[in-house]
């Protein structure tokens, strides 16, 4: 009766182990990404905020979410850079585009908006020197 204790006892220890977090797929590897990639959050930032200087509209955009991303090595230069290529989904926001804070500002809400654009960049990068490149800059209304 003891062992069978203890080995319930294991195997109900052992369970959240495998226990998965509450997130897609598509999340999970974006953070998988983002976490193995030191210079991806800082090549994302700039992506964003060339995005609202480039932008017509006087509301800042924000990111919703990584929908995809790679990154490519290029060592064929003199001068060797890393460059990701990501698709975002960004959302209008309550704030100005050149405000300080609008990482925290809050999206504007409402059916007759159509205020989310799907965007995809290639952005290559130098980080040891902070030298960011916009390559490349497609975006369509909505969620594609």
């Amino acid at each position: 009766m003891a062992l069978a204790w203890a080995l319930l006892l294991l195997l109900l220890g052992i369970e959240p182990l495998v226990t998965r977090a509450w997130c897609s797929e598509e999340d999970l590897d974006s953070h998988i990404q983002q976490a193995s990639e030191p210079e991806f959050p800082t090549t994302l930032d700039f992506a964003v905020r060339t995005f609202n200087q480039q932008n017509q509209d006087w509301h800042a955009y924000r990111l919703v979410r990584v929908l995809s991303s790679q990154r490519e090595d290029s060592w064929a230069q003199t001068t060797p850079k890393l460059t990701f290529s990501m698709k975002l989904l960004l959302r209008q926001t309550l704030c100005g585009k050149y405000e300080a804070d609008i990482d925290n500002c809050p999206f504007q809400e409402g059916p007759e908006l159509n205020n989310t654009v799907t965007c995809f960049f290639t952005v290559s990068t130098q980080p040891w020197t902070a030298k960011f490149e916009l390559r490349k800059k497609r975006c369509l209304d909505g969620i594609s």
